[in-house]
């Protein structure tokens, strides 16, 4: 980031409109990105979000607190440089998706999986013609390849920033079809969270839960919400 330092050394924090979208400020001088690109945003909202966290910050700066503009950074300095392969590797998911692997047993739990996932491969069906293989157990199941081709397609679709977001909307759920749903609009990060956990759900319901993985879920359930939340400034004026 630019003039980046422990300690805060700016008074104001503003949007200012520039080529190519908007960009922030402080105290008139413009923010760029850790590899001293310039922070061009291409939306008001994006802008303004990063602005309020920086206008946000307290005597020492805490970069933990600036997720849209870590989301940003992202986009600028390792998405464009890579947009393909990146594109490339959320679309592998694909292959692997997290819905299409289901329990052998017991019953309860392979009914709770086809009822919550289901819905969402046939509409990943119905949306993109990308009908994908169900299976039981881990063993590997090949996917159809025009399936494959059809979300592919829709990846390659993305710009840095959708990709910066589908990135952990996907990584995190382990499911593109559940990432790509919630990119559509079809269901909110929380919910895509909730569906994603049915398995983990089900043993800590048996077994109990262990502390440590709670606290890792729990900042993985964060950075899902806040990957959602960066598309929607993607497509917010």
């Amino acid at each position: 980031m630019s003039g980046w330092s422990a300690k805060r050394f700016w008074k104001s924090a503003t949007v200012e409109p520039c080529e190519g979208g908007f960009t922030v400020t402080l105290d008139g001088r413009a923010v760029k990105t850790p590899a001293k690109a310039a922070l061009v945003l291409p939306t008001r909202a994006m802008a303004e979000a990063v602005a309020a966290e920086w206008q946000a910050q307290g005597a020492k700066i805490d970069p933990t607190t600036m997720p849209v503009t870590r989301s940003a950074n992202a986009a600028l300095d390792k998405v464009r440089a890579q947009q393909a392969e990146v594109a490339a590797l959320i679309a592998a998911y694909g292959e692997t998706d997290l819905l299409c692997y289901r329990a052998k047993m017991p019953e309860e739990l392979v009914a709770r999986q086809a009822a919550a996932w289901d819905r969402w491969l046939d509409w990943a069906d119905s949306r993109y013609q990308a009908r994908l293989t169900v299976t039981a157990g881990v063993l590997p199941v090949a996917q159809p390849e025009q399936a494959q081709a059809a979300l592919a397609s829709r990846v390659a679709a993305c710009d840095i920033w959708e990709l910066a977001a589908l990135h952990d909307l996907v990584g995190i759920t382990g499911s593109l079809v559940l990432g790509l749903a919630v990119a559509e609009g079809e269901i909110a990060a929380e919910e895509a969270w909730r569906l994603s956990r049915i398995d983990e759900d089900w043993q800590i319901a048996q077994w109990g839960a262990d502390e440590e993985a709670a606290e890792m879920a729990a900042l993985k359930r964060e950075a899902l919400i806040h990957a959602g939340r960066f598309w929607i400034l993607r497509h917010t004026a």
